[in-house]
């Protein structure tokens, strides 16, 4: 990820302080923040909460990354309390005294088994969970939580032989000055509109702006919006993240190429698993 700005810096501070979390003789953070917490996470750990409500893990992550592993084992109700920063970037907290509402801009990140054993679509290892049991644990991240994620991806196991592989590969610096490139340009792109910094911050209206799509390109993303019947909310996340394919590779306009492949990181919505 890129440096943080300054005011992203203060975001950060502010929140950790309220939380008693700011390291002694610091004052500023300076690092993006990164919140790994548990599956068993409560409802009050997650959002926030308290008799004076306190920041819970998803103001911590502001400005940063969010990542539950194993996320399929979170609670219903924990879970679906993510929907609103994701979608809004703050969550708010009420009690009879007060309401009161943090930021929660992150990065999320989430893990998950495809079915209770683990070996369903192993080609080495036979899946011994019935279907049902599989839709069943599927279905434990609801169709609208899956649709405020702007990506899902199926990884499969790795082979011995790319374990022991020590072929060169880009370094993680490499790839982070092409981001902050990316980063850079929207920051430019989005310069007169307050509050929104990247391309994730762009509401309908912003996407509309900022996404033209060419003759070509609108009819390979209407093929694919036809094909898997994605909701109003996927089909603004799929055009944001192709804007975004487009920025790390320095391109003006999206064409084709990155519609396809932001559809193609939606698995879980071609009903793949």
């Amino acid at each position: 990820l890129p440096a943080l700005t300054l005011a992203e810096a203060l975001d950060v501070t502010r929140i950790h302080s309220v939380a008693g979390l700011l390291p002694a003789g610091r004052a500023i953070v300076t690092h993006r923040p990164f919140r790994a917490p548990h599956h068993t996470v409560s409802y009050a750990g997650l959002i926030g909460g308290g008799s004076i409500p306190r920041p819970g893990e998803v103001s911590l992550a502001h400005h940063g990354v969010l990542f539950i592993d194993e996320v399929a084992e979170l609670p219903g109700n924990v879970l679906e309390v993510l929907r609103q920063p994701l979608e809004d970037g703050q969550v708010t907290i009420s009690r009879a005294a007060m309401t009161l509402s943090y930021p929660a801009r992150f990065l999320f990140v989430a893990a998950m088994n495809p079915c209770p054993c683990g070996h369903a679509g192993d080609p080495t290892r036979a899946c011994c969970c019935p279907p049902q049991a599989v839709q069943r644990y599927l279905a434990r991240i609801s169709g609208p939580l899956l649709d405020r994620m702007d990506i899902h991806l199926s990884v499969p196991s790795v082979g011995y032989s790319d374990l022991v592989d020590r072929s060169p590969a880009e370094s993680s610096a490499s790839i982070r000055a092409r981001v902050a490139a990316a980063r850079e340009r929207q920051l430019e792109r989005f310069r007169d509109l307050p509050g929104i910094y990247a391309n994730a911050h762009m509401g309908p209206r912003e996407i509309s702006r900022f996404v033209p799509l060419s003759g070509e390109t609108a009819a390979v993303f209407k093929r694919a919006v036809d094909r898997l019947g994605l909701s109003a909310r996927a089909y603004h996340r799929v055009l944001k993240l192709a804007r975004t394919l487009a920025d790390l590779a320095g391109d003006e306009q999206v064409g084709p190429g990155q519609v396809a492949e932001a559809v193609q990181y939606r698995v879980l919505d071609r009903g793949e698993g």
